[in-house]
């Protein structure tokens, strides 16, 4: 095999490397692209097979263990974002029909949604702001 085939088989594999990187989101298969086209780099520029194979493995290896903790340690520093019924809990209500421990209806969020008392033994009257407490199915817990 001469030198020019050996850098187009690294940009086959740097290619069929690509494609599992792109249809599963795995940043690993990635890196290994990456790797097979330094392994093409290294081919076109004369260097043998065990340098070419050395090359990639070296660099796919630094990329793994130096770009995946950093990408981890970013996830990981992401804000959780609150959305459906977990972004309602804690938010305020209006009290548009009593509500008490049995139901009544309050307005949360632009929407009128079904709702009770967190104390059974409390009630609210139209008008009053209520805090949103818990979603329970279709129901907002509220005091």
């Amino acid at each position: 095999m001469n030198h020019v085939d050996a850098w187009v088989w690294w940009l086959i594999a740097a290619v069929g490397l690509g494609i599992p990187l792109v249809l599963t989101a795995m940043p690993e298969f990635g890196m290994f692209a990456v790797g097979a086209v330094a392994g093409a780099i290294t081919a076109a520029l004369g260097g043998g097979i065990v340098l070419q194979v050395v090359v990639f493995v070296v660099v796919s290896v630094a990329l793994v263990a130096v770009v995946r903790p950093i990408a981890a340690r970013n996830r990981a520093q992401r804000p959780a974002h609150a959305s459906g019924i977990d972004a309602l809990k804690g938010r305020q209500a209006v009290v548009l029909e009593r509500v008490d421990g049995d139901g009544g209806r309050i307005k949360l969020a632009g929407e009128v949604w079904s709702a009770r008392a967190f104390d059974t033994g409390q009630a609210y009257e139209p008008g009053q702001q209520v805090d949103v407490v818990e979603i329970d199915g279709a129901t907002a817990v509220v005091m």
